[in-house]
Parts: C-alpha cells; structure tokens; sequence
C-alpha cells in the first residue's frame, strides 16, 4: 500500500486517532506517577534533589519516546545528543517546531536544565517535577538570567529556545536576547541544535486533539557552536541568521533516514 492510499484507509486514521490518545494519556500517566515522588523529595538538599529531579526526567522522557516508537509510528534520531553529555556545562539552544521538543532533548541529557513559560512550572502535570529539578522560569528576565548563570556554573546544560515560544511563522520566529544575555553573563558557549519533524505535529497550528500524519519522524542535528558573545544585539542577530538559513534547507515534507 503506498503512503498515499495507506494515509486515506479509514483503519489508518482510526490507527492515527488510537496512537494519538496513546501518546497523550502516556505522557499524562508518566508524569503522575513521578508527582508524588516529586512533591516528597521536594525537601532534600538542593544539589542531591536537583540531580534526582532532573535524572529521573531525562529517564521518564527517554521511556515516553520508546514507547511512541514501539506503539505510534513515530520514529527519533536522537544519537547527535549524545556526544554532548559529557562536554561540561552548554546552553543547548533549538528551534521550536513542536511541543515534542523539549521532552526530546532532555531524554538524552541526564543534567538538563530548561527555561519554561511560568504557565508549566505551575502545572499540575509538570510543575512539581520541573520545581525539584530546579528548571527556571521565563517571567522574570533578571532572575531567569541569574538562575541559568547559576545552573551552568554548576555544570548543567542549559536547555533554551532562542524563539520563546514554538514557531509561528515557519522557519523561523525572531530570536529574543535572552540566550546572548545568559552566554554573556556566564561565559559559556553557545551549541545550537536544529530540529527537524516530517509534519508539525504539535506545533502552534496544530490542535493538542488533531491527530498526528503518520509515521512520524524526528531528527536532532548538531549546529554550530557559538562562543560566549560581547555584542548582545549582533550575536541575536547572528543566531537568528543561522537558523534561519540552516532550517530553511531542511523545509521537505518528509526527514529522510538512512536506511
């Protein structure tokens, strides 16, 4: 059966429906079960509960994303992750195509840290396990700023989306300072990374509830790495030049795979 004909079976969209509340309910059920234990390791020291906090994150992520594999069609190529686990601390800053991002990131870098819109850090589903992780919120520039220094100080990857927000208006939306502010302000070079998706499966435009095109495949490139900046303005400006020439190379309908 060719994409096209399988695409228009009404047993495939049934099959899209189902991997789609799979995917979601999994996700919800992952989440709720490290809640408790979140909130009751909340209390630890801050450098062992962080380290549990962020461990068992990347561990759950990592589980999440086998099981959309073995049970959805989805398919990720995470492998260019791993070269950065053992490189010290980064700010790890993306593209933001999808709300699979992060969750795709972090399952690969055990002492990640992310920056996170105030909104999640409040959620019930998330909040409690991003608190003992010690993630950092976006509402406040100075605090956000001091929280991520203070994180790569201590040896984290700090994971950032230079857009703010997924992107609106594909490639690319305009890069915000933040990340030039954080490198400047801790001395830690910059990696970019370059995230390609076969459709926009949860990007702004696509309702939490429409079901997902499948199969679905994810790849995570590494970018070019960016030493600490001087000129705020002009290493945004850089960035944002960047991604928006490497991203707009990889605009195909399908992220092909080696065989």
């Amino acid at each position: 059966m060719t994409e096209t004909r399988r695409a228009a079976h009404p047993l495939w969209i049934a099959y899209e429906y189902l991997a789609m509340f799979i995917g979601l309910g999994a996700l919800a059920l992952i989440c709720l079960a490290w809640l408790p234990c979140a909130l009751v390791l909340r209390p630890l020291p801050q450098r062992l509960g962080q380290g549990l906090g962020r461990r068992h994150i990347a561990l759950g992520f990592r589980l999440y994303l086998h099981l959309l594999e073995r049970l959805c069609a989805c398919r990720f190529d995470l492998a260019a992750l791993d070269r950065l686990r053992d490189q010290g601390p980064l700010i790890v800053a993306a593209n933001h195509p999808s709300l699979l991002d992060a969750v795709m990131i972090v399952s690969r870098l055990p002492n990640a840290v992310c920056v996170m819109k105030a909104s999640l850090m409040n959620n019930i589903l998330f909040g409690a396990a991003a608190r003992l992780a010690r993630y950092i919120r976006n509402d406040v520039p100075l605090e956000m700023i001091l929280g991520s220094r203070d994180a790569l100080q201590q040896g984290a990857h700090l994971v950032i989306f230079p857009e703010g927000t997924r992107t609106t208006n594909f490639p690319l939306d305009p890069c915000t300072p933040s990340t030039g502010l954080i490198a400047s302000r801790a001395k830690v070079p910059v990696q970019t990374l370059l995230i390609e998706f076969s459709t926009p499966y949860l990007g702004k435009a696509w309702p939490l509830f429409r079901r997902p095109e499948l199969p679905l495949t994810c790849r995570i490139r590494l970018g070019r790495r960016f030493p600490p900046p001087t000129d705020i303005q002009a290493f945004t400006a850089e960035l944002e030049a960047y991604f928006r020439f490497e991203i707009g190379q990889n605009l195909a309908s399908t992220v092909a795979f080696p065989a």
